[in-house]
């Protein structure tokens, strides 16, 4: 089974970077997409984006579709989530999930395996 953990979240200030990383262990990693979520705050659950077994992106959330660069490396099991200019919409708890396809759908899918999430604060 796919194990999944989160990590590089923090306090930062509007308009910084930040990356998160998604390491994964198993061999499920091989042939999974691995998507990324955030739940603010009395908000729902928001997909972000989402990377494909060969590192083919796709952007769910149209907010961060200009501001996210995403990296698979399949030798470490990691995937990164980049984020520029954030801004305090973006403070959450991000999750990293994943789900034995190789593709990423073009809308949000509802991914089986998840890690615990991260805080990302963004505040001046």
């Amino acid at each position: 089974q796919l194990q999944l953990v989160v990590s590089g979240g923090g306090l930062v200030q509007p308009g910084d970077s930040l990356k998160l990383v998604c390491q994964a262990a198993g061999s499920e990693f091989d042939y999974s997409a691995i998507g990324w979520f955030r739940q603010a705050p009395g908000k729902a659950r928001e997909a972000v984006s989402c990377i494909a077994t060969d590192s083919k992106r796709t952007i769910w959330a149209d907010s961060v579709a200009d501001r996210i660069w995403m990296t698979r490396d399949n030798r470490k099991k990691t995937v990164s989530l980049q984020m520029n200019d954030l801004n305090a919409e973006d403070s959450a708890v991000y999750y990293c999930a994943g789900a034995p396809i190789r593709v990423c759908p073009r809308v949000p899918y509802n991914m089986p395996n998840w890690g615990e999430g991260t805080q990302v604060t963004v505040s001046s």
